[in-house]
Parts: structure tokens; sequence; C-alpha cells
């Protein structure tokens, strides 16, 4: 099955045509997403995640673009941070992925549609005290005076 291409043209006649491929748009699709402050990570599917699970990182997840004569549709599918606006993430999403896109291809991007799948709280991470496993108070009574 061949890989779906979008032939990129310039105003100049140079010899010769650029082909991008549909996965590199994806990928910069998706990192333009992910430089957003506010985003957790992209929707990956399940393929996606046990490559990562091995130690791959995988570009271009979450994301779905369509051609139209008029140019790009992109769809983006995110986790958000507990606690950002959503509108104000989803308007920086949409702006990012189309002057992204733009800068690196000069490709038109019509429109991004921001699939919010969830929000994904802020871990807390617990310090253990190897000297005091069962948080024991220390013993202050034995002390001499």
């Amino acid at each position: 099955m061949a890989e779906e291409t979008i032939v990129l043209t310039y105003s100049n006649e140079a010899s010769g045509e650029t082909l991008v491929s549909m996965r590199v748009l994806e990928i910069i699709a998706g990192l333009a997403a992910q430089e957003v402050e506010g985003v957790s990570r992209l929707r990956g599917s399940l393929t996606e995640r046990a490559q990562e699970a091995f130690g791959r990182h995988v570009h271009g997840k979450g994301v779905e673009l369509q051609q139209t004569k008029s140019g790009l549709d992109v769809d983006v599918y995110v986790y958000l941070n507990y606690g950002v606006s959503v509108p104000k993430v989803s308007h920086a999403i949409q702006q990012r992925i189309t002057s992204q896109v733009a800068a690196m291809t000069e490709l038109q991007v019509n429109l991004v549609n921001v699939h919010v799948q969830g929000v994904v709280s802020q871990k807390t991470t617990s310090t253990i005290d190897v000297n005091n496993l069962f948080g024991e108070k220390p013993d202050t009574e034995g002390t001499k005076k």
C-alpha cells in the first residue's frame, strides 16, 4: 500500500518537485500540539502505547489529517493537565499547529479540530526516608539530660 504524499508547489520553476508524506505532516502537527503549555499528552493507539513502553518515542500520534482542495483539515486528540482553561489551551493548539505547518511546508490549514480526550491530574511525588520507613516519630524520651 503506497503512502499518501502531498506535492509542495512553489512560484519559481525549479527542476523537480517536493513530496511530503502525510506521516511527516502528522508529526509536525503532533509536536506542535505537545509544545503548547497545558497539554499533557496526545492520544495514542494500543500499538503506539506498546512501542512507547519499550522505549521507542512515537511522534504523530493523536493526529488525523485530511487533504482537501483548499488545504488541510486537522483533528488532534489531546489529554490536558488538570486546572487549565480548556478553551484557551484549545485555541493555542489551533494557532500553534496552523503556524507550524504553514512555516514548515507553506501548506494552508483550513481548520484544526481539538478533541479533549481527558484531563490528567498532577502526580504526587512521595519521598521515602530509608531511615524511617514507617513514618515513626523520633524517640526523644531516651536522650540524656
